[in-house]
């Protein structure tokens, strides 16, 4: 039963190898030359000028959600035609309720403004 869970255990150690083995090579080997330059913040060629905890809008999260969202839903498209012969007409009635769905919820949106950017 073990040699079963032989080829898991194997894909986990050799990821984990992938992953630290570079890590403790480089500290290991490389050059440990700190100066105030490679020390120094960067954003955008100068000083940093505010706190790197600021407040965000929500209308990014907002965006990005929304963005998933469809993005994903889309995804289900190209599986259901790949099949669209063989699941017949009620795989057809199902995903034209899947999209009439979709269509609602953006409309939603839309009319709610979320999709506005000032």
């Amino acid at each position: 039963m073990l040699a079963e869970y032989f080829p898991i255990l194997l894909f986990i150690a050799v990821g984990m190898a992938v992953g630290v083995v570079p890590v403790v090579l480089g500290s290991l080997l490389g050059p440990h030359r700190p100066d105030p330059e490679k020390l120094s913040p960067y954003e955008c060629g100068f000083e940093a000028f505010e706190d790197a905890r600021m407040k965000f809008d929500v209308r990014y999260y907002l965006v990005a959600i929304l963005f998933i969202l469809f993005d994903l839903e889309i995804a289900f498209l190209f599986p259901w035609a790949a099949v669209l012969n063989e699941i017949g007409f009620f795989g057809f009635a199902s995903m034209m309720l899947f999209l009439g769905i979709l269509v609602v919820g953006f409309i939603y949106e839309w009319k709610k403004g979320a999709l506005e950017w000032e």
